[in-house]
């Protein structure tokens, strides 16, 4: 059974600019933090985009560089909000969760937003990444909808 929310709101240019930062970093893969008003799994709205480094500096793996990690948890709690989703990229492959990234995914509450940047995957019509998002709960996978906000 799906644990939700079946949809998330992800307003243009907070999507916009998880674009931009996975284009910036590439040939790595990119990664940062969507803050909000609440947990994507108890309804919170997403609020900031905080880019970070990519301590890994690899197109296969994601780390957050700790103290990219430490500021930016920083202004989350100073603003009063929280984790609302833990984003990285894809470089070759689909806009999904790989056994490594359900290993690791230890935020279950938090929305895991990944951005593919193969041509495999880009929208037909318009070439935009692709951008999905899923919760992952006890090494399950479920795929959370993005609605434009």
């Amino acid at each position: 059974m799906h644990p939700g929310p079946a949809s998330a709101r992800l307003p243009a240019a907070i999507r916009a600019a998880l674009i931009a930062h996975a284009r910036a970093e590439h040939p790595n893969e990119a990664c940062g933090l969507i803050s909000g008003t609440a947990p994507a799994a108890a309804g919170g709205l997403p609020t900031r985009w905080h880019a970070t480094r990519n301590r890994a500096a690899s197109p296969l793996r994601y780390e957050i560089e700790p103290a990219d990690l430490v500021r930016v948890l920083f202004a989350i709690d100073a603003a009063g909000e929280v984790i609302w989703g833990i984003v990285h990229s894809h470089v070759r492959s689909p806009a999904r969760p790989s056994p490594t990234d359900v290993a690791g995914a230890f935020y279950p509450d938090a929305l895991h937003v990944l951005v593919s940047l193969s041509p495999d995957e880009a929208d037909p019509v318009t070439g935009a990444a692709s951008v999905r998002a899923w919760r992952i709960v006890e090494e399950q996978v479920y795929e959370v909808a993005l609605d434009a906000g």
